[in-house]
């Protein structure tokens, strides 16, 4: 008896882990807060919030906390919850060493990666690029995370997939309102065909250079989305 029918059960019908409560929470937070629905440097009132999730406080607080290593929820001295304000000099340390590693992932790719793991990232290339101004802004930037993603899990690095797991989630409003600078977004689309490029000749070296540079780029469009917010702001 043929068995083909069980390896594509496993999969495409596994069932899925149920979400917990806390991580519903979370992906509703998350979207409030890269959605700048809750602007950086917002007091987050638990018990209000709670009410309005329909949620207890536990669940809550868990949610708060997986925010947190993500780097979009910070604690005050007093351990009171409030959205995350990084400073431009902390971003920008941030994204140098995701460069360095996702170069490096880039690098390691062109070794490891098979023709399937390119084929699915030249697909989600095409995808951004194809659908760039139909798509909503938090859709665009969950395929954008995909296309980096799938290029560090390609490099079958372990150590370095975890760490740059880390570095990733404390810049994920930061990428995200990188990705939405529609200005720059066709920039932002040549760079990923230069990435794609590169990893599919498995020029090792080109795939490095056309993310670090990548990861430059993201470093520009956060230094100018400060400037502009500073030039926004009211005066004393």
């Amino acid at each position: 008896m043929s068995e083909s029918w069980i390896d594509n059960l496993k999969e495409e019908g596994g069932v899925r882990p149920r979400r917990t409560l806390a991580e519903e929470a979370a992906d509703n937070l998350r979207e409030f807060i890269l959605l700048g629905k809750l602007a950086p440097g917002t007091a987050i009132p638990e018990r209000d919030l709670a009410d309005a999730l329909g949620v207890s406080r536990t669940p809550l607080r868990e949610a708060l906390r997986l925010l947190e290593i993500e780097g979009l929820v910070e604690y005050s001295a007093t351990r009171r919850p409030r959205v995350a304000d990084p400073s431009l000099h902390e971003l920008t340390q941030y994204i140098s060493v995701l460069g360095a590693l996702e170069a490096l992932a880039g690098e390691m790719a062109c070794i490891e990666a098979t023709m399937a793991e390119i084929a699915e990232i030249v697909r989600l290339g095409a995808r951004m690029s194809k659908n760039s101004l139909r798509l909503e802004p938090l859709e665009f930037f969950q395929l954008d995370m995909q296309f980096h993603a799938a290029i560090v899990e390609a490099s079958r690095n372990e150590p370095l997939i975890e760490t740059h797991r880390q570095y990733n989630a404390r810049l994920w409003r930061a990428r995200f309102l990188s990705s939405q600078q529609v200005d720059r977004r066709d920039n932002t689309l040549a760079q990923h065909a230069g990435i794609t490029d590169a990893l599919q000749r498995r020029d090792a070296k080109a795939t490095r250079r056309a993310l670090r540079d990548h990861l430059k780029s993201t470093i520009e469009n956060i230094a100018r989305i400060h400037s502009d917010d500073a030039d926004r702001a009211p005066e004393d």
